[in-house]
């Protein structure tokens, strides 16, 4: 099949890089061809707006809603939103209607490219979408007006579409309430990329210790947005002030940026926290070393709406790092550590979170147990066997 694939964010988003582009990878390998339409983050930047890679074909068309620059996520002012989106929709359209395809597939349910898919819609080709998160419940508005557009997409399109797939139970649950039928539902997991979670040597951590004076720490990491609106990294920072008293050695790193870098870092001085190093944005091909670096990677939950509808890529990609996992009792997490790997406390109780992380710092063959789990499970999770319930969607079952 020709799939053409409808994004509003870049690959570099998580969920560009966690779901969609190793998905159409393996799409590729199983011998379709795929086009990946997308938005950048800093459209106007980009040097090649247009490659082939993996086989996939990526055509970026225009500036996504918002920007980012070192380790900080921008917002456009509400005129120039107006302004950058439409242009946005009339390019993804254009490039939509341009591609030769036999079906469409809209990864995410947003204003943008819902309407882009509208002309091909209405010629009748066959759209599928895809709901990896709970949009009106997880983004940062600057206005009610803002929410309730993206509300009206999150629970028209999937009525209107050929099929959805989806990334959690609740987000499936949510979409038979709204009156889609089940059997137009496909359930596919958020899951790793086996090529990228092997490349990392021995030789790599231990000089990645080295450079960042880790010989003698005991390593928590965090890996993921700095966005307070859905990531609870201040219920994190509040815990680790309860570890550190508590163990000398404990070091807590912090991967990833987003609008509350900055605002993190002042919670962390004023906590008082002495062993935090936030290390931003770092390469992608870079993020399998921090897990590994780790003795425990922390994925801190509050029980909101937002984390009920995601399926914690922090979470996978730590179990195939092999490195365990602590998280909240929330949504499919339990689901994802029935056979282990990882420890559930209660969500949004930093106490309980500070206690979980002192007892694996300290507990060495309990780490190892479930760093085993771990390595035991993770084959479930890599996108070259998620593929093939993916592409259920289009009617073509696992050989």
């Amino acid at each position: 099949m020709r799939i053409t694939f409808l994004l509003t964010q870049s690959l570099e988003s998580p969920s560009g890089l966690g779901r969609y582009w190793p998905l159409s990878k393996e799409l590729v390998r199983l011998g379709h061809e795929v086009t990946l339409l997308a938005l950048h983050h800093n459209f106007q930047t980009l040097q090649q707006q247009e490659y082939v890679e993996g086989g996939v074909r990526v055509h970026y068309v225009g500036q996504m809603h918002v920007r980012k620059v070192g380790n900080q996520k921008l917002y456009f002012g509400p005129i120039q939103l107006i302004l950058v989106s439409t242009l946005a929709t009339l390019r993804l359209t254009k490039a939509a209607l341009l591609t030769p395809t036999d079906v469409y597939h809209i990864c995410k349910p947003h204003p943008m490219n819902g309407l882009a898919l509208l002309p091909p819609l209405l010629l009748g080709k066959p759209v599928y979408l895809d709901c990896d998160d709970y949009e009106a419940a997880s983004n940062r508005f600057s206005g009610s007006w803002q929410r309730r557009i993206v509300a009206f997409f999150e629970n028209s399109l999937p009525r209107i579409t050929a099929g959805v797939t989806v990334n959690t139970r609740f987000m499936a649950e949510r979409l038979v309430q709204l009156g889609c039928q089940r059997d137009r539902i496909v359930y596919v997991p958020n899951g790793v990329d086996r090529t990228r979670f092997s490349a990392i040597k021995d030789v790599d951590i231990e000089r990645a210790r080295r450079r960042l004076g880790l010989e003698d720490r005991k390593v928590i990491v965090y890996v993921g947005s700095l966005s307070l609106a859905n990531h609870a990294v201040d219920l994190l920072l509040e815990a680790f002030a309860l570890v550190q008293r508590a163990e000398g050695r404990a070091i807590l790193i912090l991967v990833g940026g987003g609008e509350d870098y900055e605002k993190l870092q002042r919670q962390a001085q004023a906590l008082g926290l002495r062993r935090v190093l936030f290390l931003g944005r770092v390469p992608p091909d870079e993020v399998p070393l921090y897990y590994r670096l780790a003795e425990v990677s922390v994925d801190p939950v509050r029980g909101t709406l937002a984390e009920h509808g995601r399926y914690p890529l922090k979470v996978v990609e730590s179990l195939a790092a092999g490195t365990p996992v602590i998280t909240g009792d929330v949504g499919d997490r339990a689901t994802i550590l029935a056979h282990g790997g990882g420890l559930l406390i209660p969500p949004g109780d930093p106490v309980a979170l500070s206690e979980a992380m002192i007892a694996l710092l300290r507990d060495e063959p309990l780490r190892d147990r479930l760093s085993a789990e771990a390595l035991a499970i993770r084959e479930r999770f890599y996108w070259d066997r998620l593929v093939h319930d993916f592409t259920r969607i289009y009617g073509y079952e696992r050989a």
